[in-house]
């Protein structure tokens, strides 16, 4: 099976890495050609744009930042709609909007091309593992299609509805995301404020019913006060706004979300965007008067 992966960040690139260790033919391009490097010296071949990476392709994967960067890969004068062939599927594992995401399907399948959206979860530490969480929009035939693919990505796969289903699921992820960071973050102000030993703190609350994948693996650095990267607070901040714009579409009031939005607004507008998501505990820890 040939596939194409454009997109070699953070995701991308160690995802088209466990591809290449299963076994896939695998092509890659990203808009800065150095970072094909390293997929290229495990064997992957370069294309020189999405076109040329999609002509022969049976699976085309796009995973990149934002919806305007998808739009470019696919429906761009040199994208992906232009080089692939009847028949072959569009896999965007970017998260994006739902509405842009159902529209463009709809452009591709004029011309042969399906399209299903696959955003994911489980940050750099799941790309790199193989262990992403895969929330799949798109019909049963092309979801069953790409299955060995996803497979080789991700531990938790979920065909939630059709075309657009998956990127609702991410924006609920990310809602719940960024409530449960936050109440981690007061968590530990208050442990901090209360001069505890928070490591052991971190011990009996992780093992009960507040325990979660924050927690028990972020809660260290809100502590430390140190946000190496896992997943950039700029990246969540775009994908709560997406998040909000159906919510919004909907009726729905999230005011813990757009609480957390705001918060990132702050934090990104101070230069702290490329930080880890953990980073929101420096609003709190600020706002109790907790130092490094």
């Amino acid at each position: 099976m040939k596939v194409a992966f454009i997109g070699m960040g953070t995701m991308g690139a160690p995802m088209a890495m466990n591809l290449l260790k299963a076994g896939f033919s695998v092509t890659v391009h990203n808009r800065t050609r150095e970072r094909e490097k390293p997929v290229a010296a495990a064997g992957a071949a370069r294309a020189a744009s999405p076109r040329a990476a999609a002509e022969g392709a049976e699976i085309i994967i796009t995973c990149v930042s934002d919806t305007p960067d998808v739009e470019a890969i696919l429906m761009g004068d040199d994208g992906v709609i232009h080089g692939a062939a009847g028949g072959a599927i569009v896999v965007d594992m970017s998260t994006i909007s739902p509405s842009a995401t159902r529209r463009m399907a709809s452009e591709l399948s004029q011309k042969g091309v399906r399209m299903i959206d696959a955003p994911v979860s489980g940050g750099s530490e799941g790309a790199q593992k193989g262990t992403l969480s895969i929330m799949i929009g798109g019909a049963a035939g092309d979801v069953s299609a790409v299955m060995p693919v996803l497979e080789a990505m991700g531990k938790t796969i979920s065909h939630v509805g059709p075309i657009g289903s998956g990127q609702v699921t991410k924006a609920i992820n990310q809602i719940v995301v960024a409530g449960t960071y936050w109440s981690v973050a007061e968590g530990v102000a208050l442990g901090l404020k209360a001069g505890l030993d928070m490591e052991k703190v971190v011990t009996a609350v992780g093992s009960g019913a507040a325990g979660s994948w924050a927690m028990n693996n972020r809660s260290g650095n809100m502590i430390a006060n140190n946000y190496p990267l896992g997943f950039r607070v700029r990246l969540h901040h775009k994908d709560l706004k997406i998040a909000l714009e159906v919510a919004r579409e909907l009726g729905v009031t999230l005011p813990v979300a757009a609480f957390v939005d705001q918060v990132e607004t702050g934090l990104v507008a101070r230069g702290f965007g490329d930080e880890d998501i953990s980073a929101i505990a420096r609003s709190v820890r600020e706002q109790s008067g907790i130092g490094d």
